[in-house]
């Protein structure tokens, strides 16, 4: 693909989408092409979803030139492939800042713009959002149209099919474009996207009606009605061999497939459905990538990505092993010697680093697609016929496993372990992806054990005590580049509810867990330059607590200091302070540090440990303002 020089072409003279309706067809390739070149250079610099963005250019562009984006609303299903939607939306300015602390959000935000109907990052909710924006408009008297488009992937979440019958029941205008590309991040899996892929073959099913069409009309004495009849005919025997049959029976009028990258296929279709009364379902077949070879060639690794090479598609910051890589490692060499060990995933392999126990132990590897509530039931299904599943997740995924973790697995004190990827803050991708509340909703769960590792060593030893537990188990560690220490060759399992203190002090107990431990190291350091003597305290373990070690500290120094990367409302500090409250114990200084009671917007994760205060440079500040408070007086800085 060339790259065009912006300010001389199409997409510079676009300032909102309406304008689009001025161009030609030619024009409006030629945008196309400019479009896709923005996002390549944007995406190489700051990182992105590149492979999603530029799989739906030409969809998105026929959207806006059909329907009028300022009066219908787009609702984007995850809301990862919305860059060219921003283009066009009169943000092409701040385009340059995308994922970029103060910059603009790399999905949907409806404080952002008003062209964006509805805010979105995970999955497999736009139909649902759709319907209840269709339903408003109806009672407003609105001739409004809602439009949502969902990939193929999404459609594996069981939330999608609520939304469809919901939809087909109440029979409002609702129009669903259904963006297959045979993709998620991770290819699809399950019975449905086999069914989505039942395509005659490519190019034949896309000109079979016409052809066929064609072909009646030519017959002599096949009037209008007789042909209205025979067109029907067509379209029933077409379904047969196309997912239509399936969404009819769901009440939908059923359009495709059709080519995603024919912009005149696109509109022409587009217009047939803005004037269609109930709901329908527009199938467009789309290339993940599309327009840039090495995201056609590996739309997994394009999915979502760092800052790249454009010339060769390779990473400038190669990253080094993470932690994700660890626990993927520490998941094989623990399957070695444990044949009822199972990996479970939910469309995310690569994502949790599974990739590698999956190649080795396919018959113990399961990716049960979009569906995290189903993953952590079937895993307790797995659990009580003597298997020790491991459910790897991200932390902001989990959430929507919730009642799942409580009622299936937790009530019935079955030994499922979650793996509790991306936790805390994640960085560029925002307060959608952030995994800021796991400990909060966890620790609340009676049976669960959860722990944190200071450092990726201890992720695979607590990996290794979770799996060897008889009981509910949550290991969450963060996403990015490991700490560097060496990796023991033998797993061991911890003492459960036993952490470690790290460094002795007189003067006050900075008490943290996982992540925040490194930060509490570097502030106790630099206060001994500042004559104080600071005890750092490992936790380990966020239920149970280490009682004994944290009081022994807690008592000799008389002020603590907590740390976690988690909200601070029923957070870690929220359960160090419930014990000192059942030990009777009032420090004569407290102060917790976490995230406070906010979404936290997107930005590196440096900027934003330091915007939420948990960095070394503020943990040393609170250490400095609690030693101001002495002579016993009692400060309860909490929050």
């Amino acid at each position: 693909m060339k790259n065009k020089t912006m300010g001389k072409g199409h997409l510079s003279c676009i300032e909102m989408p309406h304008q689009l309706k001025s161009l030609s067809y030619k024009q409006l390739l030629d945008l196309a092409e400019e479009i896709r070149a923005r996002i390549i250079g944007v995406v190489a610099e700051n990182g992105g979803h590149l492979a999603p963005s530029l799989g739906v250019v030409e969809l998105t562009i026929a959207l806006h030139y059909v329907f009028d984006a300022g009066h219908d609303r787009f609702i984007w299903d995850v809301g990862h492939q919305a860059y060219a939607h921003k283009l066009l939306t009169g943000r092409q300015k701040e385009f340059g800042s995308l994922r970029q602390y103060g910059g603009i959000s790399g999905f949907p935000k409806r404080s952002e713009s008003r062209y964006d109907a509805y805010g979105t990052g995970h999955s497999s909710t736009s139909i649902s959002a759709a319907l209840g924006i269709s339903v408003a408009n109806h009672l407003k008297g609105s001739q409004a149209r809602a439009i949502a488009v969902i990939g193929d992937g999404s459609m594996t979440g069981g939330m999608a099919f609520e939304g469809l019958n919901n939809a087909g029941d109440l029979a409002r205008n609702l129009i669903v474009v259904l963006n297959d590309n045979e993709m998620s991040i991770s290819p699809n899996v399950g019975a449905l996207s086999s069914f989505l892929s039942r395509k005659l073959s490519g190019k034949t099913l896309m000109y079979l009606k016409r052809e066929m069409e064609d072909f009646l009309k030519s017959i002599p004495g096949v009037g209008p009605n007789i042909l209205q009849v025979l067109r029907r005919s067509v379209d029933s025997l077409i379904s047969f061999f196309t997912p239509g049959m399936l969404f009819q029976a769901l009440e939908f009028q059923y359009i495709g497939p059709i080519n995603g990258h024919r912009l005149d296929r696109l509109i022409e279709t587009f217009e047939i459905a803005r004037n269609v009364v109930g709901p329908v379902l527009i199938h467009v077949l789309t290339e993940k990538g599309k327009g840039y070879e090495p995201a056609e060639k590996d739309p997994t690794s394009f999915h979502g990505v760092g800052a790249f090479d454009i010339a060769t598609g390779r990473s400038v910051n190669s990253g080094g092993l993470s932690y994700t890589k660890v626990f993927g490692r520490a998941m094989k060499k623990l399957a070695d010697t444990n044949p009822k060990l199972i990996g479970i995933t939910a469309a995310m392999i690569e994502g949790t680093g599974l990739d590698c126990f999956a190649k080795t132990f396919p018959d113990r590897f399961f990716d049960v697609g979009i569906a995290e509530q189903h993953a952590v039931t079937f895993a307790a299904g797995l659990a009580t016929e003597g298997f020790k599943p491991v459910v790897a997740v991200y932390s902001t995924f989990l959430q929507r496993g919730y009642d799942q973790m409580l009622h299936d697995v937790c009530l019935q004190n079955l030994p499922v372990v979650f793996s509790v990827d991306r936790s805390g803050i994640v960085g560029e991708d925002g307060p959608t992806h952030h995994g800021l509340f796991d400990l909060s909703y966890l620790r609340s769960m009676p049976n669960m054990v959860v722990m944190a590792p200071k450092d990726e060593n201890e992720l695979q030893h607590m990996l290794k005590t979770a799996v060897d537990h008889d009981g509910p188990s949550a290991v969450r560690y963060p996403r990015g580049s490991v700490i560097g220490v060496k990796l023991d060759d033998e797993l061991r399992s911890l003492e459960i509810g036993k952490g470690e203190l790290l460094r002795p002090g007189k003067d006050l107990a900075i008490v943290a867990i996982g992540s925040t431990v490194q930060s509490a190291i570097e502030a106790a350091e630099r206060l001994v330059s500042e004559g104080i003597e600071a005890a750092v305290i490992n936790a380990r373990f966020v239920k149970p607590l280490d009682r004994e070690l944290i009081m022994t500290w807690a008592r000799k120094t008389g002020r603590v200091i907590t740390v976690e990367e988690n909200t601070l409302q029923g957070g870690f500090g929220s359960a160090v302070l419930e014990m000192f409250e059942e030990e009777s114990f009032f420090p004569k200084a407290l102060k917790r540090l976490g995230i406070c009671d906010f979404f936290v917007p997107h930005g590196s994760q440096t900027i934003l440990r330091n915007l939420c205060g948990i960095d070394a440079d503020a943990i040393e500040s609170a250490a400095l303002k609690l030693l101001d408070f002495s002579h016993g007086q009692v400060l309860r800085a909490i929050g």
